[in-house]
């Protein structure tokens, strides 16, 4: 159910990382007020990621939650990953770490100016985020990540 958006309330910064780099739609703010992050939800039809069992108690977040068992954010993604069977690998990295915009293919010239000149040089496929407009590319890093996914989901 990868078509499922999310937003985390403030104890689960790390989580909506995780399942961003998975290609999870989340919405993340460090410091939003619990009322607001409700309210949000409801308007934008995103389901709360939450440990705070004071929250779920508000009428709209009742029937609009997802509670969160576990304190380590590997074992909070293993819960999230198979409640909702999301394919760890179909869609790793294609959304900003730090807007959760999904990334758009940009032409390697385009990247030149915005990268160090040893990356241009060694990549030939850049992605761009369309809020923040931070360049990523499949460096070193991406196995990193890949091989921590395995790791903590048991894949492989």
């Amino acid at each position: 159910m990868m078509d499922t958006r999310f937003i985390a309330d403030t104890m689960l910064g790390k989580l909506a990382k995780w399942m961003r780099l998975l290609g999870c739609d989340v919405e993340y703010f460090p410091s939003i007020p619990d009322d607001e992050l409700v309210e949000r939800a409801d308007r934008s039809r995103r389901l709360i990621l939450t440990r705070d069992t004071l929250l779920i108690r508000r009428r709209k977040a009742r029937e609009n939650h997802f509670f969160v068992l576990y304190d380590g954010y590997k074992d909070q993604l293993r819960q999230v990953v198979r409640a909702f069977s999301i394919d760890p690998e179909s869609r790793v990295l294609t959304r900003c770490l730090l807007c959760n915009e999904p990334l758009d293919e940009i032409e390697k010239s385009a990247a030149a100016a915005r990268v160090p000149p040893y990356v241009y040089r060694t990549q030939e496929t850049f992605v761009t985020c369309r809020s923040c407009r931070r360049i990523y590319w499949k460096g070193t890093h991406r196995e990193a990540v890949e091989r921590q996914l395995k790791e903590i989901l048991g894949a492989g």
